[in-house]
């Protein structure tokens, strides 16, 4: 269980999150609803050890993670996706792959075959320079990347951003097989109403830095979640 408790960040004099609170459970896709500029993609950076954030508590299983870096955040077991995908374009999807060795002991620098069952193109494309792929395919490479970590938690911000349609059925594919696993809570980021509706199984609406609106899946509407965001 990921537990987060009245987390607070700053970009300098600006305050982003003002007494953020949400859990995410394995097993459980965890969507993070609002508008531009509320503060989703800054609670995931907090949450991966990218931005520092001010007050608050991030646990994992109970055991707070202590404002780790991004590295310490990732040995934990947090692997985070980011949105405009940072994929190394001089580096081959192998390389790119085994970039997620570094927070892993070595008995464990192999790549799954799972990886490869999960997003077939990359399989096909191992030798080819992460900048020549399309969109597309950098996410999916983005999304094995993380994958590669063994992550207990997984983050995903705006994963269909500029996505053709066959790729994001795809992804939603892939999240729904992550989900039955059981073994990985998911908290995903998305602007894709559609998309993240269809795969969520509790909400968080987030306005002005703070949650304002909490339900699971089975207890609300679209038009519900729509409404709050809207508001």
């Amino acid at each position: 269980m990921l537990e987060i408790e009245n987390l607070t960040l700053k970009y300098g004099q600006s305050q982003i999150l003002n007494g953020m609170t949400l859990s995410a459970a394995p097993g459980k896709v965890t969507a993070v609803m609002g508008t531009n500029g509320v503060g989703k993609t800054s609670l995931l950076k907090a949450i991966a050890g990218r931005h520092p954030y001010a007050g608050g508590t991030i646990r994992l299983d109970g055991k707070p993670l202590a404002h780790l870096g991004a590295f310490q955040a990732a040995r934990a077991g947090i692997a985070y996706v980011p949105q405009g995908r940072e994929i190394f374009p001089l580096m081959t999807v192998t390389e790119n792959l085994e970039a997620g060795f570094a927070c892993l002991p070595r008995a464990d620098h192999r790549i799954p075959a799972e990886i490869f069952d999960l997003f077939p193109v990359l399989a096909e494309m191992k030798d080819r320079r992460g900048g020549d792929l399309s969109g597309g395919q950098q996410q999916q490479l983005a999304i094995a990347r993380a994958l590669i970590t063994r992550p207990r938690v997984l983050l995903l911000d705006e994963p269909t951003e500029g996505i053709q349609p066959n790729i994001i059925q795809l992804i939603g594919r892939n999240i729904s097989r992550l989900r039955e696993a059981g073994d990985m809570a998911i908290v995903l980021v998305e602007q894709n109403f559609d998309f993240a509706f269809g795969l969520a199984d509790q909400f968080f609406v987030v306005q002005r830095g703070a949650v304002k609106m909490q339900t699971p899946r089975d207890q609300t509407t679209s038009e519900a979640i729509l409404s709050a965001i809207a508001l």
